[in-house]
C-alpha cells in the first residue's frame, strides 16, 4: 500500500523560509511524478510543483523562483525548499504522487495525483 506523509509546516513570517518533507512508502513505479499541491480553504486546489523519476521539475508560477523542489531517492523522500514566503502562501499544503509520470497540465488545475497525503498547514504571518 502506497502511503506519503508531510512534515514541516508551521507558522513563520513574511520573508522567512520553510522546508516541507514527505516520506514514500510502498511506491514502486519506476516511473513517476511526485510533488505537492496547496489549498485555502473555499478555493480551489493548486499545484506547487513536482518532480519526476528523472528528475525533471515544474512549478507553478506563484512558486518559480522562490520554491525548490527536490528528492532524495536513496531516503525515498521528497522536499519543498520555500523562500521568501509571502502571506499569499498561506495554505495546507499536501504531498502527492503520479504513477507514470508528471501530468503537470492537471497538476496545474489541483487534479492528477494518485496518491495524497493528509496535509500540513503552513501560515505566514505579516
Amino acid at each position: 500500500q502506497v502511503q506519503v506523509e508531510e512534515s514541516g509546516g508551521g507558522s513563520v513570517l513574511a520573508g522567512e523560509s520553510l522546508r516541507l518533507s514527505c516520506t514514500v512508502s510502498g511506491y514502486t513505479y519506476r516511473n513517476y511524478c511526485m510533488g505537492w499541491f496547496r489549498q485555502v480553504p473555499g478555493k480551489q486546489r493548486e499545484g506547487v510543483a513536482a518532480i519526476d523519476n528523472n528528475d525533471m521539475t515544474y512549478y507553478s508560477g506563484s512558486a518559480k523562483g522562490r520554491f525548490t523542489i527536490s528528492q532524495d531517492k536513496a531516503k525515498n523522500t521528497l522536499y519543498l525548499q520555500m523562500n521568501y514566503l509571502k502571506p499569499g502562501d498561506t495554505a495546507t499544503y499536501y504531498c502527492a504522487a503520479e504513477k507514470f509520470g508528471c501530468s503537470w497540465y492537471l497538476w496545474e488545475q489541483g487534479d492528477g495525483a494518485d496518491v495524497w497525503g493528509k496535509g500540513t498547514l503552513v501560515t505566514i504571518s505579516d
